[in-house]
């Protein structure tokens, strides 16, 4: 739930900025020289950028947990076997040691959307956090009935 509230108020605070800036940008375009006009458009396609890129991810983390609510529904979620430091950091070798019995899952069942989301859990605890996506993103178009590339 710390999580969720995180990231709404970082997408909220995130959304005041591009507000900010695209108002920033117009009052630039209503000057009217064509320095300003061309630095107005300039700022802003970044508010445009940044909500895209906002939605994008927004909708990234509802699908991730879509998935993760149907397969703890089915009891498939992966079972937290690593383990830690003193400090409570994953311990490496544990990470390394469940991330080749989650790859060799994958690798037997390739189409298991279920199996790549697994893979990604791992990827993450690895900290692999480019892999961990791309395997997410892997598992959402299998359960979505789309076809991707290999992670």
């Amino acid at each position: 739930m710390r999580a969720k509230i995180s990231y709404a108020v970082t997408a909220a605070v995130l959304v005041f900025y591009f507000i900010l800036v695209g108002s920033r940008g117009v009052m630039l375009i209503q000057t009217g020289t064509v320095l300003t006009v061309t630095f107005g458009v300039a700022v802003l396609i970044l508010p445009v950028i940044g909500l895209w890129f906002l939605w994008k991810n927004t909708q990234f983390v509802r699908r991730a947990n879509a998935l993760a609510a149907e397969l703890d529904a089915e009891g498939g979620l992966p079972v937290d076997e690593l383990k830690r430091t003193p400090g409570g950091r994953i311990d490496r070798d544990s990470a390394d040691e469940v991330f080749a019995k989650r790859k060799a899952e994958t690798e037997a069942a390739p189409d298991d959307w279920r199996s790549w989301f697994r893979l990604a859990v791992a990827y993450h605890d690895a900290r692999d956090t480019p892999r961990a996506r791309k395997a997410m993103q892997r598992a959402i178009a299998l359960h979505d009935g789309r076809t991707t590339s290999s992670a």
